[in-house]
């Protein structure tokens, strides 16, 4: 798989760049929370919150949501410094924090993130139509759950099969460590129910790339779990899913592997700009 994806890259690059003279604007603390809710915690106002980095343009352009690690008991808010100034625009999603909440209602911040990105990216001239859900760990597990249990997003009337491409980076398949641990259920006992991704495991979800860290340094099982992952959605009859081991690397392969998710969205919106330059 890795040759493969090599090759895939040496294809599609340059990756998706723009004129370094291209502005760019950063507005932060925008609230996600819906204000018709009747109420709202002091701690949803403190946490549920999204920063966006947009280029100034006219052009509809490409969405990066990314989520941040940290078990989802850790973590805040962040947009990754590799994928500025690339054309697109990254919205970074903040969300709870067990055990304040239970760690299950980050998923439930996770989508309705995604959910507000939907109805108002536009307002920063993003494309609705390739809207990419990203993250690392604990974020590519949320990115995962949002994603594939299409119910979260049917509750804001948005199907999750419209998401232009899902790229979690070393994100749980199975049901999360912290959502097992508040049951008392130890780390490498693995279980999978409705808050596992392969839980709902179907055909025609939205193109998708699994990165890992190396097997061997990877934090336990992590590799496997989106091995059987990928395998089970290929025999569900999904063809546009790849997986992307990083040789060498461990769990924080953030950095290195960065560059595959900017080529995936080059890939798949085939980004064009009359400023655009080759790297």
């Amino acid at each position: 798989m890795k040759k493969t994806y090599i090759y895939l890259l040496i294809l599609l690059l340059p990756l998706c760049v723009l004129a370094q003279s291209l502005e760019y604007k950063q507005e932060n603390g925008v609230s996600y929370l819906d204000p018709s809710l009747e109420s709202i915690s002091d701690y949803q106002k403190q946490m549920c919150l999204l920063d966006i980095y947009y280029p100034k343009t006219k052009e509809k352009v490409p969405v990066i949501v990314w989520f941040h690690g940290g078990g989802l008991t850790s973590g805040s808010r962040e947009i990754p410094e590799a994928l500025k100034n690339k054309g697109c625009i990254v919205v970074g999603v903040g969300y709870r924090l067990a055990p304040r909440i239970k760690a299950e209602i980050c998923i439930d911040d996770a989508v309705a993130s995604i959910a507000w990105v939907f109805k108002n990216i536009n307002n920063y001239n993003g494309d609705v139509n390739s809207i990419f859900i990203s993250g690392h760990s604990a974020g590519g597990y949320l990115a995962l759950m949002a994603v594939m249990n299409k119910d979260l997003l049917k509750k804001y009337d948005i199907d999750a099969d419209k998401v232009a491409g899902l790229v979690p980076f070393s994100g749980h398949t199975i049901t999360h460590f912290e959502i097992r641990a508040e049951r008392g259920i130890p780390g490498k006992q693995a279980v999978v129910d409705e808050f596992a991704p392969l839980h709902f495991v179907r055909k025609g979800v939205p193109p998708m790339l699994l990165i890992t860290g190396d097997r061997e340094l990877e934090m336990l099982g992590r590799y496997e779990e989106n091995a059987y992952f990928y395998r089970m959605m290929k025999v569900a009859g999904n063809k546009n899913i790849m997986i992307y081991e990083m040789d060498g690397y461990g769990h924080m392969m953030v950095d290195p592997a960065l560059p595959l998710l900017l080529n995936f969205v080059e890939s798949k919106t085939k980004l064009k700009h009359s400023s655009r330059i080759k790297s």
